[in-house]
């Protein structure tokens, strides 16, 4: 599958784009065009982080995730919540409320992400005791994982090839639930509360997952606002298996501090983490033994889809996860246990996604990067984006491929027509 076959979450409304370039300017993979007053989308280099659909100030960029009356595909449904929604109740009193409201919702059981977490943190710290390719770089995160693979594809052999938590919980969830009442796990449906375009992206890009789909947060929140409210029967009462480390994942940072290691470096916003990636690619960081990357400001709780404000958000988790470590000093819950990190490998091993490519005969390529090369000198440099493109150099780019000419520069459109003012004043002196 190529990678503009690929499915892609983030989608582009074109009658309510005014082509106002916001998003051209703030797309960190410069993947975003303006032709003819409208913005499209280059989706062989998006990775869904979702910047263009927190920024676009006339919502024309939108995030396409599963409707919640999709989990009535399967007569099993489990809910699979992200530990960012517990964020986005302000005095939120336990986890256990939210646990019970998704159950009222229609699901028929829940498996906590922040379970898996803890999980995988547990497994990682095994690993970090024999991992000699440093730094290990976090899995967790789908966009940074997609960027990864399109623009620093030599750094595929350090990012842990373990399964994120969604993916974990899912499998997990399903065992259990099967085990426990007896039902094939095909009858069973695992859908993920998701905070970002990015995690809905990774689940239906075709690999192997056992997620079935995602419901953004913001299309969930209103209705668990009302069941909070609500009296929960007591043979439907579910109570929190995951630690407050694992709910900590929610915000950057949290899946390092679980790791418990020396030299970790933590880092949110896709352009900073960029920024630090090309550090560890130019051997830079070599000493680092663990970078965790958060696509998202503040980690996922500044994810697309969420409702509440990502530094209240983060606030109110705090606050959660200090009533939680107090509740876990009197009642303590067992330690997760690592697993082999064989039966928790991706199913699919990463490798590099093709970004643009300019030719497939590589004579033709060379041609075409000797002419964007000499294109992108003849240009001012200064990456105005009023030609539609995001820099100089892109423009170069889509001149050589044909989406754009020359005359799309306004500095190169005003020499021509000062050259042809001046062919005019001479014809007119003859």
């Amino acid at each position: 599958m190529s990678s503009s076959e690929l499915y892609h979450s983030v989608k582009l409304e074109r009658d309510k784009c005014v082509g106002c370039t916001t998003c051209l300017k703030r797309c960190p993979m410069e993947c975003i065009r303006v032709r003819n007053g409208k913005a499209s989308i280059i989706y062989e280099l998006c990775i869904d982080c979702g910047v263009c659909v927190q920024n676009c100030p006339h919502q024309a960029k939108v995030a396409q995730t599963d409707p919640i009356s999709a989990i009535y595909r399967f007569q099993h449904r489990i809910a699979l919540p992200a530990p960012t929604l517990y964020g986005q109740f302000r005095n939120l009193a336990s986890v256990d409320s939210v646990l019970n409201a998704l159950l009222s919702l229609g699901f028929s059981d829940v498996f906590e992400v922040a379970r898996a977490a803890d999980i995988i943190t547990a497994t990682m710290r095994e690993m970090m005791k024999t991992n000699q390719n440093r730094p290990l770089i976090s899995s967790a995160c789908p966009a940074v994982v997609a960027l990864i693979r399109i623009r620093f594809p030599e750094l595929l052999p350090h990012v842990a090839d373990v399964l994120s938590p969604k993916e974990l919980a899912a499998r997990l969830a399903k065992e259990e639930y099967s085990k426990a009442h007896g039902v094939p796990i095909e009858e069973i449906g695992a859908f993920f509360i998701t905070p970002c375009p990015a995690k809905m992206a990774s689940i239906h890009a075709g690999g192997n997952t056992m997620v079935d789909g995602a419901i953004a947060i913001q299309d969930i929140f209103g209705l668990l606002s009302s069941q909070l409210k609500q009296a929960v029967p007591e043979e439907l009462k579910k109570k929190r298996h995951a630690s407050a480390q694992g709910v900590n994942w929610a915000n950057y940072g949290g899946e390092g501090a679980a790791l418990d290691c020396k030299n970790i470096l933590s880092v949110d916003g896709i352009h900073n983490v960029i920024h630090v990636l090309e550090e560890i690619e130019n051997g830079r960081l070599d000493d680092l033994d663990f970078f965790e990357g958060s696509a998202c400001v503040g980690g996922c709780v500044g994810g697309a889809l969420v409702v509440e404000n990502p530094f209240v958000a983060k606030n109110s988790l705090r606050r959660l996860i200090e009533r939680m470590r107090l509740e876990e000093k009197e009642h303590p819950i067992p330690p997760a246990e690592p697993m082999a990190v064989e039966s928790i490998r991706y199913l699919t091993p990463l490798e590099p996604r093709p970004g643009i490519q300019l030719s497939d005969n590589i004579s033709e390529a060379i041609v075409k990067m000797e002419r964007i090369e000499a294109l992108t000198k003849t240009f001012k440099g200064l990456d105005c984006g009023s030609c539609g493109s995001p820099t100089c150099r892109t423009l170069a780019e889509d001149i050589v491929q044909g989406r754009a000419n020359e005359l799309d520069c306004v500095f190169k459109l005003k020499e021509k027509v000062e050259q042809l003012a001046r062919e005019m004043v001479d014809l007119t002196n003859l």
